[in-house]
């Protein structure tokens, strides 16, 4: 409702608080390029902190040339926000008149630099926000400054002049979120998609685009568009990268009329720098959240720190019926992660310090990721109740045995035997073990039969020598962690079932 503006109070300085001065609050515009683009999650708590002791500090004004009224400076949108709602619901004064400090104007990009500060001091703004903010600020520095194509690394000085640090790598990885990832992928950027689910993204776009070009599917342009629409397929508020993971490689799979474990080899291989067939190497080093080794830091080249930043993506625009896309995090999470293109691996509790149920889940979860990793997801079985936690119910596949080449089957054999070993396949009791297997498995034929050669010719069995130079030396790092995660959680099962004189594949406790 329309209120009366109140006449007891007029705007000037006050006499308790020297430099603080008292504006009405319709003479308060809320700064146009606010970092924070979404509702402030603190919002009600802070009204209702307004509501009973007022502003706890005040706002600060700026004034550009020419205007009569005033624009925060710094911060300030939400409690501006709360006061013209408040005055609105109460009629109350004390909500209409603001004790403000003034500062000088100088240029919009020092406005908006101040935001982006104050927000940061505050915490709590959205990787994409705070994004969104940067490339402004930007565009801004580029029109003051009377150039275009600022890079990454002249931007990260400028930046830091100014008060604000960001490295060149996070930079880079802001433009990816706004240019090719926000027009494809909003919801899941606004519901708090962050740095290191943006950083599996973009491993994951790059090492699928390098096998469709090396696999010849066609040209980038016809790549893009798949991309765009899948990502488009699964945005939501609910987003995990599994999804577009699975649907890319079916993609894959479909054009190259190839097995879609093959082709999730490959893409692993991608992921991590390791040569696939015909000798294809990945050119573009995966950008720090991957299963294969990146630089240490995770930070981008040289080159592309230096590099003018692209303001287009590689997607093509909705004139060309795809649109570029954009995503951000986290700048607080420094660390490197590791990429699981499934969910994100935690660093296991103690296993000395798990119960027997709590062990056998950590170890059957380590070894379901490694199977589904190599192509073998289809061949565990997990037991909650019984044993080690999981079992191996076949052979690997073979649609893997028949087209991998013979270093990419050595890799998957020597994993398949360690996965064996962990599962207890062939110390277990037998007749156990042969309850939960199905009778077509070639594991259960050699195993009801007694026949290791069968089991020998289905599985190649690689001597310990060929053993340690497939799994020491190209398992990428996440997957080395997961076999070292899942030895030591077998290692930590048995030291325990022996103390409690438990029987694993029996009854229980005697």
């Amino acid at each position: 409702m329309a209120q009366r503006k109140p006449v007891a109070t007029t705007e000037g300085s006050t006499e308790d608080a020297p430099g603080v001065t008292r504006v009405a609050v319709d003479r308060i515009h809320y700064y146009g390029k606010n970092p924070r683009r979404q509702q402030n999650p603190e919002y009600d708590r802070i009204k209702a902190s307004i509501r009973d002791s007022g502003l706890d500090q005040p706002l600060v004004l700026t004034q550009q040339p020419g205007m009569a009224d005033y624009v925060l400076h710094s911060g300030g949108n939400t409690r501006l926000r709360i006061l013209k709602e408040l005055y609105e619901e109460t009629a109350n004064e004390r909500y209409y008149w603001v004790e403000c400090v003034i500062r000088p104007w100088s240029q919009e990009s020092s406005v908006l630099f101040a935001h982006l500060r104050e927000n940061e001091l505050r915490g709590g703004l959205p990787f994409i926000d705070k994004a969104h903010a940067v490339f402004e600020a930007k565009s801004l520095l580029e029109a003051e400054l009377g150039t275009d194509g600022l890079s990454q690394r002249q931007l990260e000085t400028l930046f830091r002049e100014r008060g604000f640090s960001l490295s060149h790598s996070t930079i880079s990885k802001m433009g990816y979120a706004v240019h090719t990832l926000w027009p494809v992928m909003p919801l899941a950027l606004n519901a708090g998609l962050g740095r290191p689910q943006i950083e599996k993204i973009r491993s994951l776009e790059r090492a699928a685009r390098q096998l469709w070009i090396q696999r010849e599917l066609g040209d980038e342009g016809e790549f893009n568009a798949v991309f765009a629409e899948l990502c488009r397929r699964y945005d939501g508020a609910e987003w995990d990268v599994q999804p577009l993971y699975t649907a890319l490689q079916h993609e894959i799979a479909v054009a190259a009329e190839q097995s879609e474990h093959v082709i999730q080899l490959e893409i692993e291989a991608c992921l991590a720098g390791r040569t696939v067939e015909h000798g294809f190497v990945p050119v573009d080093e995966p950008e720090s959240v991957q299963p294969g080794p990146r630089s240490a830091s995770g930070n981008a080249s040289a080159a592309e720190a230096e590099s003018p930043i692209a303001t287009t993506s590689s997607v093509p625009t909705a004139t060309q019926g795809q649109k570029a896309q954009g995503a951000v995090d986290d700048e607080r999470s420094n660390a490197t992660p590791t990429l699981s293109l499934s969910k994100s691996s935690r660093t296991p509790s103690k296993p000395d310090a798990m119960d027997i149920a709590a062990l056998r889940s950590r170890i059957s979860t380590t070894a379901t990721r490694l199977a589904e990793h190599h192509g073998l997801g289809g061949q565990i079985m997990v037991l909650a109740d019984i044993g080690m936690g999981f079992l191996l119910t076949d052979v690997p596949p073979s649609e893997l045995t028949e087209t991998l080449d013979q270093e990419m089957l050595g890799l998957v054999s020597a994993l398949w035997w360690q996965l064996a070993a962990c599962a207890e396949v062939t110390a277990a009791p037998p007749d156990v073990v042969l309850a939960f297997l199905e009778e077509p498995s070639i594991l259960r034929q050699a195993m009801a039969s007694h026949d290791a050669d069968l089991l020998f010719s289905s599985v190649w069995t690689l001597d310990p020598g060929q053993l340690g130079c497939q799994l020491w030396q190209q398992l990428n790092p996440e997957d080395w962690q997961l076999l070292l995660q899942m030895m030591e959680a077998y290692r930590a099962l048995k030291r325990l079932a022996n103390e409690r004189n438990h029987d694993l594949w029996g009854a229980g406790e005697r």
